[in-house]
């Protein structure tokens, strides 16, 4: 079975992820291949709409395919990451200036990668078994696929509790925190796929709309913006071990887990997106200026050892949290020179 099958259905241009073993782990050919089929699509008038969507219950999509990554880095070859973060970044920045509407059915997992090739879209479909999070900081990496454009937007300081904890969001707390729009069941999904291929009208969408089981993201809003209300890390950990409370020691020790410099810097391009309103691609921009970084000064492949190959879940972190340098900090964000994205 091919990894990736790009189909025209009626009016719909089709895309079906097919690595369900895999958690539908976004590889580098397959990023390819989508934004390859947007740009024709773009152009074709047949097509009126676009729906993503992905075999297997387990996930719509969670995360990149990391292995030639790790390979590559390990070797000292950092331009296969460079190629690789370049073109999927340019790819999600074209799902959002997508003209047509972008349909993503988001079953499962969707994590990393797969926020990036869905959460983009004009219109997000959540379900029962939909769980998204962005939990880059655990391997050495900041929230990227314009992540963090989206928790930059999310209300108060939700996305920088998300974006540090790798918080699973339900479909009500992805809809609440803007990675999502409708709830629509499962069951339902496949009626919907063939409500939009037979007509290409996202009108059609409403007709299958219901309201999202409760979450709780909503609830707990006021004590992340009590703990979270700072770009400084060190600050972050004294509130919550000050706290003491339940879900300051839960918090707490979701960020122990993680890479530190991540950590810093995902607060430090928070504060920056909030601060500028910026657009999706200004993220992406200040997202590729640490991931391009990431291999040789960052915790990346060590993030990856420790989870992934090794699986020892004892990583060696560059910096203690407490005490993350801020030259360091405006060193991984900084401009890149001839190296810097451009879309």
């Amino acid at each position: 079975m091919i990894d990736i099958h790009i189909r025209k259905v009626g009016y719909a241009g089709r895309i079906t992820l097919q690595r369900p073993d895999a958690l539908n782990a976004m590889k580098y050919d397959m990023c390819l291949q989508i934004d390859a089929a947007l740009r024709n699509w773009k152009h074709d008038d047949d097509v009126k709409c676009v729906v993503i969507d992905a075999l297997g219950e387990r996930a719509f999509c969670a995360g990149g395919d990391i292995a030639d990554l790790y390979k590559t880095g390990m070797a000292g070859d950092y331009s296969y990451g460079h190629k690789f973060w370049a073109e999927e970044y340019r790819t999600n920045a074209l799902i959002a200036a997508f003209p047509k509407p972008y349909i993503a059915l988001m079953q499962g997992f969707t994590m990393g990668g797969g926020v990036g090739i869905s959460c983009h879209g004009s219109h997000r479909i959540v379900g029962e078994s939909s769980q998204i999070a962005m939990p880059e900081c655990g391997i050495g990496l900041v929230p990227d696929v314009g992540g963090s454009h989206i928790l930059a937007l999310a209300p108060g300081y939700l996305g920088s509790y998300i974006g540090l904890t790798a918080e699973r969001m339900s479909a009500a707390d992805a809809i609440y925190a803007g990675f999502a729009d409708h709830f629509i069941p499962e069951a339902n999904w496949s009626s919907l796929t063939s409500a939009l291929e037979e007509s290409g009208d996202v009108s059609v969408i409403n007709n299958f709309v219901t309201e999202a089981p409760d979450g709780s993201l909503q609830d707990r809003e006021n004590a992340v913006n009590e703990m979270f209300s700072t770009r400084n890390l060190a600050q972050i950990v004294h509130r919550l071990t000050q706290s003491g409370d339940a879900f300051a020691e839960k918090t707490l020790k979701a960020l122990l887990r993680n890479s530190p410099l991540a950590m810093a810097c995902t607060l430090e391009i928070l504060d920056r997106l909030r601060r500028s309103n910026d657009d999706l691609t200004s993220a992406l921009t200040l997202e590729y200026r640490y991931t391009a970084r990431s291999m040789e000064y960052g915790d990346f492949l060590e993030g990856i050892r420790a989870a992934i190959i090794d699986k020892d879940r004892m990583p060696q972190w560059k910096n203690d949290i407490m005490s993350v340098p801020q030259s360091t900090i405006e060193k991984m964000c900084a401009p890149l020179g001839g190296l810097e994205l451009s879309f």
